[in-house]
């Protein structure tokens, strides 16, 4: 294997295309489902700056340490390693890249009111495979496509009443599966139990390769909290039915969840949704919830939210997620004023808008503009794979 071209700037470190041009492997890796952060990027610019960066097999076997989280990545690097660097082998990895694309990319918001900085999604937003598959995008034979194909499907084109119940089923199922993915992170530690080998052994590169500093896993001490805002409009009926079964699952499946649908008013319907039975609940969320399926007053509804409700549900490590359309028939003053008082308030804002999966779509509605600006993470919510696609961002907060 020959040198890699490793440029170099006056300083003797690596120079500023190849620095782009790592940030644009991390960034391929992330689309063929990677789960790559900037901690991960930011060793690899101390690894390219190292000595071992000028012996291609030592700089590729570093960067696999890096970036590779789980068995599967370890089958598909060397390929998406050598078509990258090399342009080898570039179809092949292709195909593994598509692979693990599950989502289509959310916006990026890269500033917040006041200039501060706020969390975004990579452009290429990845999940796991779907229950019942194998890594590498070899599931089990009979029914497997199907379900690929329905999870992707836009939840307004879903004709019979089988996809219907089959995407309805599948959205309980993942909420249970997100549930148990997040109670299941740890956080890094300097003391603990667990060795956490992984971040040990990154963090050994600084120190040619001794572990001087070792790190641990710890249990987070308090659980990530998810309050929902469902626009149940006329404009979301399509998605209404959907979304209340998966809402009804959340409240099943995570113990730090509250429930609220609005529309000209607001309803905290927590209570109806942790009913065991589906058909019990949606009864009593319909005795509840009056009104549903007329106009929506966004900005009153989150108005009132923030009066009587959010200093009883939000706490330090809340995501306020917010599913809705964006179509306000209020003024536009009252739903910024409404965003910025909620802003004040939690951990994260997430706008999860069914409209975005649509080509064309631009979210030009006067509420929409008026909410863009306090948002961590703006992003479709039209069928079950961009659902799913939260799922690494919640992991994060």
């Amino acid at each position: 294997m020959s040198a890699l071209p490793v440029m170099r700037g006056d300083s003797g470190g690596p120079g500023p295309k190849m620095r782009v041009r790592l940030a644009g492997f991390a960034e391929t890796l992330r689309g063929a489902g990677f789960a790559i952060g900037q901690a991960e990027v930011q060793d690899a610019a101390l690894l390219l700056a190292s000595p071992l960066a000028e012996r291609p097999e030592l700089f590729r076997d570093g960067l696999k340490a890096l970036f590779c989280s789980r068995h599967s990545d370890l089958a598909r690097f060397d390929e998406l390693f050598q078509a990258f660097w090399r342009g080898r082998g570039a179809k092949r990895a292709t195909r593994l890249s598509a692979q693990g694309l599950a989502a289509r990319s959310p916006r990026r918001f890269e500033a917040g009111p006041g200039g501060d900085r706020r969390t975004s999604l990579p452009e290429t937003t990845v999940v796991d495979a779907p229950e019942g598959a194998a890594a590498g995008g070899r599931g089990r034979k009979g029914g497997a496509s199907t379900h690929e194909g329905l999870s992707a499907k836009d939840l307004r084109r879903l004709d019979s009443e089988k996809d219907r119940a089959e995407i309805l089923a599948a959205a309980e199922r993942l909420a249970r599966r997100m549930r148990a993915r997040l109670t299941r992170r740890e956080r890094i530690r300097l003391r603990g139990r667990r060795l956490d080998l992984r971040s040990t052994i990154r963090h050994s590169i600084a120190h040619g390769g001794e572990p001087i500093e070792l790190k641990f896993r710890r249990r987070r001490s308090k659980p990530l909290r998810l309050v929902v805002l469902l626009d149940a409009s006329g404009s979301m009926e399509p998605y209404t039915a959907f979304f209340t079964r998966f809402l009804h699952a959340v409240s099943l499946s995570f113990r730090e969840s509250e429930a609220f649908l609005f529309h000209t008013r607001i309803a905290h319907v927590s209570s109806a949704l942790r009913e065991r039975d589906p058909a019990r609940a949606l009864d009593r969320l319909a005795l509840m919830a009056q009104g549903v399926g007329g106009g929506t007053k966004i900005g009153e509804s989150l108005a009132a939210f923030n009066r009587w409700h959010a200093r009883r549900v939000i706490h330090s490590r809340t995501c306020v997620m917010i599913l809705s359309d964006g179509y306000d028939t209020g003024a536009p003053e009252l739903l910024e004023a409404a965003m910025k008082a909620l802003r004040r308030r939690c951990r994260r804002i997430v706008w999860l808008n069914p409209l975005l999966g649509r080509d064309g779509y631009e979210p030009s509605a006067r509420g929409m503009q008026a909410a863009l600006p306090f948002l961590d993470l703006f992003a479709p919510a039209h069928n079950l794979d961009s659902l799913a696609a939260l799922e690494p961002y919640l992991a994060r907060i």
